[in-house]
């Protein structure tokens, strides 16, 4: 019996993030998957099992390491909203055409697959709501900037508006675009703004 091909499991799997993020779920095959993965049909059953099970930690997989870097973002030095400036200018340099204009592997999925597939579609769910928690928390620091609305309210607002700019970006427009968009989503931010209307009020 044939000895069974050794790989490296973590250097497959971001393999496997590529070719997901770049095809999509429907338009990637078991043998799209054995070939840039470099392993063995048998190899990856055993390691992933189904196409789907690959594809969902996969998703895992990308979604921890954004939310990892969100995190890390958030906890550093500066204003609330340097931080979360900083969040949604990188968005714009990693969905930028020039680097090939595949959007965000979440959002794509989300607009993709998450009708049609419940499993999946609580996958994005948890994401986001992770994502919101992480705004929240940060906005929670700095009453002044939510207004009248809250923190919450105002982190679902980020989340949902960190979104649509990937979507955005999936269209390939210009990155003046992109950047106008994050303009006017981060002058919610502006504080300024709240001592005026209170000053009003």
């Amino acid at each position: 019996m044939a000895r069974p091909r050794e790989f490296n499991r973590d250097d497959a799997l971001d393999r496997a993030i590529n070719v997901f993020w770049t095809r999509g779920y429907d338009r990637t095959s078991i043998q799209d998957l054995v070939d840039i993965m470099g392993i063995q049909r048998g190899s990856l059953y055993a390691a992933f099992g189904d196409k789907q099970q690959l594809f969902l930690e996969a998703l895992d997989l990308y979604e921890q390491r954004f939310h990892d870097k969100t995190v890390r973002v958030l906890a550093e030095g500066g204003t609330v909203q340097d931080r979360i400036a900083k969040i949604f200018r990188e968005v714009v340099l990693d969905c930028a055409c020039d680097q090939g204009s595949r959007g965000c592997f979440i959002t794509n999925t989300a607009v993709s697959l998450a009708e049609g597939d419940e499993e999946t579609a609580a996958r994005i769910r948890k994401n986001l709501k992770r994502l919101e928690n992480a705004f929240e928390a940060s906005l929670a620091k700095a009453p002044d900037l939510s207004g009248r609305h809250g923190p919450r309210a105002l982190a679902r607002y980020l989340t949902n508006a960190l979104q649509g700019l990937r979507v955005l970006s999936r269209c390939c427009v210009d990155v003046d675009v992109l950047e106008d968009a994050v303009d006017v989503t981060l002058s919610v931010l502006d504080q300024k703004q709240f001592t005026e209307k209170r000053r009003l009020a």
